[in-house]
């Protein structure tokens, strides 16, 4: 198989799964595996097509994020209508100085297969949890997110420097926990996730730029496009799904991935 073939496949994967609440390094890490894609080129590659997926969510909601620095204060009626800069700082403050803290941890501690694998389950369970609690208080959820409630989705994201947790399903259980409408709970993650998401690649970036060629650029590039282009459709189309759907498909699914994992690490 081509390299550009196999930047195509993991890219992809990695648009399809980074935002929504299945683990996208689950994912990667299973398809890396397939695709015989694991070496220290594969590592930076992961890094770049991130970025691909985030560029995704700056496209899609650039008046949003605009709107943060006082810019297109005229949001729409379907989303977080008060949000503002205040909210993304209170909600990236917890996961942010953890990640930053136990980084070189997390990276030697937490991306194992076995640490995925309890990862995809456990936050299977949080979600069913959270739906669970949600039913229990119907009429509670708000598209006016607070403070609090931003700062509760932010210790809930705490969970997501677990490797295989699910950033967006730790911020969407967090914030139907918390009070928030499901759609509203998901755009504040996808938000959330654009600066600590940089943050995180931005320091993995630089720790990986020894193991960068000039040959590899058409490798990174066709990654990140793939990953650019099927994240931007996962994204629209996963919201699309939270009007119908609660999480516990998802939940269902994360369950199944564990079994193929563990069916993986024992073959």
């Amino acid at each position: 198989m081509t390299h550009l073939l196999i930047a195509i496949i993991m890219g992809a994967v990695e648009g399809l799964t980074e935002f929504a609440p299945v683990s996208s390094t689950g994912h990667l890490i299973l398809a890396g595996e397939l695709l015989h894609f694991t070496n220290d080129t594969a590592k930076t590659f992961d890094v770049i097509i991130q970025l691909g997926s985030i560029m995704a969510v700056v496209v899609l909601y650039w008046k949003r994020l605009w709107s943060l620095f006082g810019f297109y204060r005229n949001e729409p009626k379907n989303g977080p209508e008060h949000l503002n800069l205040l909210h993304i700082i209170i909600g990236g403050i917890p996961a942010g100085i953890l990640g930053i803290l136990l980084h070189d941890f997390i990276k030697k501690y937490l991306f194992s297969y076995q640490s995925v694998l309890v990862a995809l389950v456990v936050g299977g369970i949080l979600m069913i949890i959270a739906e669970r609690i949600t039913s229990q208080r119907s009429g509670m959820g708000t598209k006016e997110l607070s403070y609090k409630q931003a700062f509760v989705i932010g210790l809930f994201q705490i969970f997501s420097i677990w490797s295989g947790f699910s950033r967006s399903g730790s911020t969407i259980a967090g914030g139907l926990i918390a009070g928030v409408e499901r759609k509203t709970a998901a755009e504040f993650s996808f938000i959330l996730a654009v600066p600590m998401m940089i943050g995180a690649s931005g320091i993995d970036f630089v720790k990986s730029l020894k193991f960068l060629h000039a040959s590899d650029i058409p490798l990174f590039v066709t990654g990140f496009v793939a990953a650019f282009v099927v994240a931007m459709l996962a994204i629209v189309f996963f919201l699309k799904l939270l009007r119908r759907f609660t999480l516990v498909p998802f939940a269902i699914y994360r369950f199944i991935l564990a079994a193929v994992f563990a069916a993986f690490i024992l073959l």
